[in-house]
């Protein structure tokens, strides 16, 4: 696979892993950046300075906590949605390195921030599942599930992002049959019977 073509599966893996934390992806690659692990694009240099390392070490251990007191990681999806949006797409634009900016910010914007917002939005359909199902209690694992996989996504994706793709491509498969079942199950509960 050439250089360009990786660099923008990079950048879209790393998408996906701001769909279940954004700031967690955002926070190693800023680590990888600053450590001179990862080359970014030069728009995005301040991504690897000191006080954006400072910055998202803090954002991702309060992201952390938060998912796991009930209420209020209700109110983090509804907030995290629109967030996960951009921040899919600051990752990838800033992974994307000598990628013509067309080409960039279209993937950028349509690839990553589509995967981040529709990693988000399936999570948080889960989410609010669980809640209805189990007054909260179930969410704890739900917010470690998404924190497992925003480590395992952002790490394979920098190790090695064709399998890190492959793996955001199952999970969205597994989660879209698990929320249409979920569906199923509500909707023939709901129904008057016969």
């Amino acid at each position: 696979m050439s250089d360009y073509a990786l660099s923008i599966v990079l950048g879209i893996a790393l998408a996906a892993a701001t769909g279940f934390r954004i700031f967690l992806p955002m926070l190693i690659v800023s680590v990888a950046s600053y450590t001179g692990h990862l080359p970014l694009d030069s728009s995005f240099a301040w991504l690897g300075t000191t006080s954006a390392l400072v910055m998202l070490s803090v954002a991702a251990v309060a992201e952390i906590v938060a998912y796991y007191i009930p209420v209020v990681d209700n109110l983090l999806d509804s907030l995290a949605t629109p967030a996960a949006f951009v921040a899919g797409a600051v990752v990838s634009a800033a992974v994307m390195t000598d990628v013509p900016p067309m080409v960039k910010w279209t993937a950028a914007v349509i690839a990553g921030g589509g995967i981040a917002g529709l990693t988000q939005g399936l999570t948080g359909t889960l989410r609010a599942h669980s809640t209805v199902l189990t007054g909260g209690l179930g969410n704890s694992v739900i917010a470690t599930a998404e924190l497992g996989g925003a480590l395992l996504v952002t790490l394979l994706a920098l190790a090695a992002p064709v399998a890190a793709i492959a793996l955001v491509i199952l999970f969205l498969w597994l989660a879209i049959r698990l929320v249409r079942q979920v569906f199923r199950g509500a909707n023939s509960s709901g129904s008057p019977k016969r």
